[in-house]
């Protein structure tokens, strides 16, 4: 009989070999301890594979009053989302510690050294990769938090990750806090993505954006007036859009085809504004998979807990069809 040990396992669950999930409050090793429930905040800041910008994984630009808050207490860290999953949360992150393990890189700066000393509030931008399959279309992943905070660890890792176990190549951007400076973040790293997708690995025909919240404003913004108008190159718009609970309208024939999904007891998105979007679009000719939800709330991310679940699943299908 093959024994299959537990590092064995994690690897290839990781490699998607094995359907059932390894928890991360198990004990696991790799060339750095991998992180589990029971660590806290400021062992995220401190894991050798983040070194550099292990605080552009956090929500918040000064995250040091929960340093010591428990991972399985980290929803507390982002106050406008709901149905966190502490585990979901841990192994995507031990996913990229994993990847930086083997030699990948992981964390990207789409800004350049010079265009953050012009620009402090640069320095807390960055694009976290999850590799697909090599040469497959990409997509950006925008989290939301309200523009006050970032919820990569929520709503941008484990749905980049779920992304890229399906053979897509996804990165999750970290952006300034600021509506018109985020488009513009999301802007500059699509341009970066396109500018180096050879070395990346990635395919620019059919990529896709995705965004939650504030992130679904960022999608919309460029989705509805292109990337010329937030100060970037007239690149073609996305080949599908992404956008989940957030109350933005306008319409356009030239919009992408769009995956869209809010649930009725939403307590912060006018659920009625989403419904008109979604009929404007419709009557200006673009395709639209519209999901309303019951009981999945605002943030919801996987939607784990909820009638929302698995919604990504059908997202990815979505862009799966528009893609090529």
């Amino acid at each position: 009989m093959i024994r299959v040990t537990l590092n064995t396992a994690v690897l290839l669950l990781l490699m998607g070999f094995l359907p059932c999930r390894v928890k991360a409050d198990e004990k696991v090793q790799s060339g750095n301890n991998l992180l589990s429930t029971k660590h806290r905040v400021g062992d995220i800041v401190k894991q050798p594979a983040f070194k550099g910008f292990g605080e552009l994984l956090l929500p918040w630009d000064d995250n040091s009053k929960y340093y010591d808050t428990r991972l399985d207490e980290v929803g507390t860290l982002m106050p406008y989302h709901s149905h966190v999953d502490a585990n979901d949360v841990v192994v995507a992150l031990n996913h990229l510690i994993t990847e930086a393990d083997s030699g990948k890189t992981i964390f990207y700066d789409f800004y350049s050294e010079q265009q953050k000393k012009q620009d402090r509030a640069k320095r807390a931008t960055g694009l976290f990769f999850f590799r697909g399959k090599p040469g497959a279309p990409f997509a950006i992943v925008c989290p939301g938090g309200g523009f006050k905070y970032v919820g990569s660890l929520h709503e941008g890792f484990p749905l980049a990750l779920e992304i890229s176990r399906k053979g897509f190549n996804a990165f999750v951007i970290r952006y300034r806090v600021e509506e018109q400076a985020a488009t513009e973040d999301l802007t500059a790293a699509v341009s970066y993505v396109f500018k180096n997708a050879e070395t990346l690995g990635v395919a620019t025909q059919g990529y896709s954006l995705w965004g939650a919240s504030a992130g679904g404003r960022m999608v919309g913004n460029i989705a509805l007036r292109g990337m010329s108008n937030y100060g970037g190159a007239d690149l073609p718009r996305p080949a599908t859009v992404v956008i989940t609970y957030t109350g933005q309208s306008g319409s356009s024939k030239d919009f992408p085809p769009a995956f869209m999904a809010v649930s009725a007891d939403d307590p912060i998105v006018n659920v009625p504004t989403m419904d008109k979007r979604v009929e404007d679009l419709k009557r200006d000719g673009v395709e639209v998979d519209y999901r309303p939800f019951k009981n999945a709330g605002h943030g919801f991310g996987l939607g784990k807990g909820s009638d929302a679940d698995g919604w990504i699943e059908q997202a990815i299908a979505f862009w799966g069809k528009h893609h090529q």
